[in-house]
């Protein structure tokens, strides 16, 4: 039985997608920009915890995006 991709892979990798033909750094800097502005926290959190994983779930720029993240906060707030 295939485990469901978890909401925070499904919707990075989505997202990768749409920059996969722009020059990799600019695109993880813009996809890191976004991630960082508009996702909750928890779910910043846990795309960092299966980043370092590196297990293979996250495309490359994801990857590398989330290597521009600062650590999110657990407790639901925003850093400014």
């Amino acid at each position: 039985m295939m485990t469901p991709t978890p909401p925070h892979i499904r919707l990075s990798n989505e997202i990768a997608a749409q920059f996969r033909t722009r020059e990799p750094a600019w695109a993880a800097e813009q996809i890191a920009a976004h991630i960082h502005t508009f996702w909750d926290p928890r779910m910043r959190a846990m795309l960092l915890t299966d980043a370092a994983a590196a297990d293979g779930r996250l495309d490359p720029l994801i990857v590398a995006a989330a290597a521009l993240l600062p650590p999110a906060r657990e407790d639901g707030h925003r850093r400014a």
